[in-house]
């Protein structure tokens, strides 16, 4: 994700809104042209414009009637700084880094994250319960490896 990307997609004022309804909770299509009072045409394209660049996703939710609908969320947490003096201009994205360190995390999760699109809710239980009993493993393991360190340097 460029910084560039980014400001262009904050430059627009009707993004800026659909983000921030989308910081309350994932709507659908229908739901943010309603509460926008823009029409469906153009926030289909804002929306796909925003999850191209990968600040937004998208999942399927069975509905008590009807075909499943398909539902908006921001999907990661990025800040931009920019500092602006006399003599530089410094812009640093967060956010990517931590994809970035925990690339294998994040693909088993996204994985996961696409069978419960698909509707394989069971499964997707399992992989989950699986992959947060991975995460408690390691943590206890770096704990105990700290404790190790702090134990042999007291000890010298």
């Amino acid at each position: 994700m460029e910084l560039e990307e980014i400001l262009d997609v904050m430059g627009c004022k009707t993004r800026r809104e659909i983000l921030s309804l989308l910081t309350q909770e994932p709507r659908f299509v229908s739901q943010i042209s309603r509460e926008l009072d823009i029409g469906q045409k153009a926030i289909i394209e804002h929306l796909r414009a925003m999850e191209e660049l990968g600040i937004l996703r998208s999942s399927f939710r069975k509905i008590e009637r009807g075909r499943p609908r398909k539902y908006y969320d921001i999907s990661q947490d990025i800040k931009i700084q920019i500092f602006i003096s006399h003599d530089t201009i410094e812009t640093h994205i967060i956010g990517e880094e931590v994809h970035r360190q925990y690339t294998n995390e994040f693909s088993e999760l996204s994985r996961i994250e696409k069978k419960i699109q698909l509707g394989n809710m069971d499964e997707a239980i399992e992989d989950l319960k699986i992959f947060i009993q991975k995460c408690d493993e390691i943590k206890k393991y770096a704990q105990s490896l700290l404790e190790s360190l702090k134990s042999d340097i007291q000890s010298l």
